[in-house]
């Protein structure tokens, strides 16, 4: 019997990513309440807050379970640009990043635990430089129009209706995506986990 596996995220293409790669997570969004945590650097701020998230669902467990917890933001001239809050500012962020490059960082955290109490934690970071195309003003303006802007950290997808403004990217694609399955086959090596355990390849 496979071992229980949360992933601590709301996001769907996490999720994609983890079944489309063989694997079968439960799910568990994490209620932490982001405006907690004030961390300038983003590096940093990604990893204190997918440990939260993975913390804030490890306490709602019983039993045996690994829980991963994951966070995303689009480093640009030095700030961390999360999801858009509207339209208006998708357009301006979008105007803004066209012909340039940022830098996607995911923090990673695997939370292992047992009878009910994290038994082992590990928090890693992944990062990958984007390079946007020059969009005409038309398409940004038709894109943010989609609503996939909205609903993405960086205001943007690589796997989705943005894939057509994504030049190259500089790292692993999972990373922009969301989740390095790179990364956290690390992460489950390090705390003694095999794929195989996880139920891989189911």
């Amino acid at each position: 019997m496979a071992r229980r596996f949360i992933l601590a995220s709301a996001s769907p293409a996490r999720l994609a990513t983890l079944r489309s790669a063989g694997l079968s997570p439960e799910v568990q969004v994490s209620g932490f309440d982001e405006s907690l945590i004030a961390i300038e650097d983003t590096a940093e701020l990604v990893q204190a807050l997918a440990a939260a998230k993975a913390h804030e669902v490890a306490d709602r467990v019983d039993g045996d379970a690994l829980v991963l917890g994951c966070d995303s933001l689009l480093e640009f001239d030095g700030v961390g640009l999360g999801k858009p809050a509207d339209a208006d500012e998708a357009v301006r962020r979008w105007r803004t990043v066209s012909g340039r490059s940022g830098v996607l960082h995911t923090g990673h955290t695997l939370l292992v635990v047992t009878d009910g109490e994290v038994s082992a934690a590990s928090t890693q970071l992944a990062s990958a430089t984007v390079y946007f195309a020059e969009l005409a003003d038309t398409e940004i303006v038709d894109y943010v129009a989609s609503g996939e802007p909205l609903a993405v950290a960086g205001g943007f997808t690589i796997d989705g209706l943005g894939g057509w403004f994504i030049e190259r990217i500089e790292g692993d694609h999972h990373t922009v995506v969301g989740l390095s399955l790179p990364l956290l086959r690390r992460l489950l090596a390090d705390a003694g986990v095999t794929l195989a355990e996880l139920g891989w390849p189911r």
